[in-house]
């Protein structure tokens, strides 16, 4: 209930401030902060009077809208396990050597070796 005291105020400094656009992202922060704050062990849910300042705030300032991004923690827990499962998935793969052959070219291989002759014929002596 305190933001919503402190809010108006915070809204009538900003107005004789130079960065006004920087004030209103930072008013709109706070907000959220206030939000997150009252809600804490729960889900974020926003009530209509946060939407009112929310769209009011937008309206005035409509480039303030990229610090609106609410972001849960599991999604930074699930952003972070990926990032780990991508670096070691990197890290241990095959590097190094010949890369291995299928087994059906393996097989060709072996059968093409007992099919052909190498070398001189059977029975074929220099002398003779």
């Amino acid at each position: 209930m305190f933001h919503l005291v402190g809010l108006p105020f915070g809204l009538i400094a900003t107005r004789f401030k130079s960065r006004a656009r920087l004030e209103a992202e930072i008013l709109i922060l706070r907000h959220q902060l206030g939000i997150l704050r009252r809600q804490m062990p729960r889900r974020l849910a926003l009530g209509g009077l946060d939407r009112l300042i929310f769209d009011w705030i937008y309206r005035l300032f409509p480039t303030v809208i990229r610090a609106v991004t609410v972001i849960r923690p599991e999604t930074i827990v699930r952003w972070h396990r990926a990032g780990f499962r991508a670096y070691w998935r990197w890290r241990s793969r095959a590097r190094w050597g010949r890369p291995k052959a299928s087994p059906e070219l393996r097989g060709l291989i072996r059968e093409t070796a007992s099919t052909i002759r190498f070398g001189a014929p059977q029975g074929f002596t220099a002398n003779s």
